[in-house]
């Protein structure tokens, strides 16, 4: 008799789906790098547009509860997600559609669109203009700061807006491909509208508000995590630690404690919103921030996006390398 035959083995599955995230990020932050913010139409945009149009039919006179702020938020996200989950799993268009919502959903260069005039308009003792920039990327009023207090909106605007615009969308893309990153922008999209703690919003709001916290928990420490690594790490550590805890937000708190730590400036204190003063604590250790920090806020926040793209491409070439072993 002669040897018996061979047994077949069976191809093995290659596990690409790391590997194909990386490469999905990174041309998504390529085409958000080249084509910054869409200058005709945001798909964030028409997003608000409905967002108002729905808020006022479900909350006249602003009298709806936490269920019609739950059910407005629930028409407007899961059909968009349910759509994209779907999209993402087919083959060729599946790439190029989670390439695209990425690009869509992160606001990397839109940062730098926004500040850099700010801090333009500051270098030049242009105070009118610097505050006309401002307004454009924070809630407060703006309409009596001094320069210091126009580099503190502006530096805080870009740190928290690192987590909101950049890292959260890249953490829910990674957990779970573009309807992640599309249901997370979604969410904080309505939040940044709704969750508002006025008579309008207190109770309409509740739920985009209390959505978009549990989303940006993981996300919020990422990014504060990453702040402070590149930054002054002992001393973004300890301002995390002791001064968070303090902040009403609880996403924010650690993102802007460890950011200001990490700068060595001072944030937090009195701002004014819709009218009236709210006595905020201290974020951070140091001088009060000045119009160059705002460059070395974005710098902060583009260091933070390299060192994500090294641990996604190093965690792709392990993936690469067990697969041959």
């Amino acid at each position: 008799m002669g040897p018996p035959p061979r047994r077949r083995r069976l191809p093995v599955r290659k596990p690409v789906g790391i590997k194909l995230s990386a490469l999905l990020v990174a041309a998504a932050l390529l085409l958000d790098r080249l084509l910054g913010e869409p200058r005709r139409f945001h798909p964030l945009a028409g997003f608000g547009r409905l967002a108002v149009w729905l808020e006022a039919r479900f909350n006249l006179d602003g009298r709806g509860r936490r269920l019609h702020g739950a059910a407005a938020l629930a028409l407007l996200v899961a059909p968009g997600v349910a759509l994209a989950g779907w999209l993402q799993q087919q083959p060729v268009v599946g790439a190029l559609f989670s390439a695209f919502v990425l690009y869509a959903a992160i606001g990397l260069q839109s940062l730098h669109q926004h500040a850099e005039p700010v801090a333009a308009a500051l270098a030049r003792d242009d105070l009118d203009a610097a505050r006309a920039g401002v307004s454009m990327m924070v809630s407060r009023d703006t309409a009596a700061l001094d320069a210091e207090g126009v580099s503190r909106a502006t530096v805080e605007s870009v740190l928290e807006n690192g987590n909101d615009a950049v890292f959260g969308a890249l953490f829910w893309f990674l957990v779970a491909g573009a309807a992640g990153a599309l249901g997370y922008r979604l969410v904080n999209t309505l939040d940044a509208m709704w969750g508002y703690k006025t008579p309008r919003y207190r109770q309409f709001g509740w739920a985009a508000a209390r959505l978009d916290d549990g989303l940006n928990f993981v996300p919020a420490r990422l990014t504060a995590l990453s702040y402070a690594l590149l930054g002054r790490t002992r001393v973004a550590l300890a301002c995390w630690r002791a001064q968070a805890p303090a902040w009403e937000s609880p996403n924010a708190g650690p993102v802007m404690a460890a950011g200001a730590g990490a700068l060595g400036v001072r944030l937090g204190g009195a701002a004014a919103y819709h009218g009236r003063t709210e006595a905020r604590p201290a974020l951070g250790q140091g001088a009060a921030p000045q119009g160059g920090d705002i460059a070395r806020a974005l710098k902060l926040v583009r260091h933070g996006v390299l060192l994500w793209l090294a641990v996604l491409a190093t965690a792709a070439l392990l993936v690469g390398g067990v697969d041959h072993a």
